[in-house]
């Protein structure tokens, strides 16, 4: 099945990385779901720590070895079809802001904290939370020395943010098969997002 998105555009180089943590397993309870993508790789999630915490955090896994979400998922699922994949980190209908860590072990899913505080966006009246699965594309990052020449922005120092706006609820941590169908620059707080649909 092939779900719309739109992604932001790349600002600097592509970051990749080999597969690591295999001893990191046995320490985790496996989660509930298992995903067969296009290129023949089975995705779980192992969540740890309490929702809406600062401790909670959504570990992936391939085939129930454990991965980092940004280094190990590759960016395209079929290439030729300009098919990609996209890491759902704030699933439809809910309003806990969750990304992608860049600074611990494995690059877990964990909720943005500011001012000391789990961090919550605003619903939108009368929607609860993203009306869109929002998520990353792995293999991607935003440069922060980058300065863009349409927006004089800088990267925001994460993967390439996608939302992915068909019909369906997605579960936090699932790796969905997406298709780029445009592209919206944003600033958030001073930052340079391009988003593309």
């Amino acid at each position: 099945m092939i779900y719309h998105v739109l992604k932001t555009f790349l600002l600097g180089n592509v970051v990749r990385k080999s597969r690591t943590g295999k001893a990191f397993l046995n320490s985790f309870t496996q989660a509930t779901f298992n995903r067969q993508s296009q290129v023949a790789m089975s995705y779980g999630i192992v969540e740890r720590g309490s929702p809406f915490s600062q401790d909670y955090r959504v570990y992936i896994t391939d085939n129930n070895v454990p991965i980092s979400p940004l280094h190990d998922i590759p960016l395209f699922s079929d290439q030729e079809k300009n098919l990609y994949n996209m890491v759902v980190e704030v699933p439809r209908w809910t309003n806990a802001k969750m990304e992608i860590t860049m600074k611990e072990v494995l690059n877990p899913i964990k909720q943005d904290i500011k001012k000391g505080k789990p961090r919550f966006v605003s619903n939108c009246f009368p929607h609860h939370g993203y009306i869109w699965n929002y998520g990353a594309l792995p293999q991607t990052w935003e440069n922060p020395d980058h300065l863009d020449d349409g927006t004089g922005a800088k990267g925001d120092n994460d993967p390439i943010d996608v939302i992915e706006i068909g019909y369906r609820i997605a579960k936090r941590g699932e790796i969905l098969q997406v298709k780029i169908i445009g592209t919206i620059a944003l600033i958030d707080e001073g930052k340079f997002i391009t988003l593309d649909f």
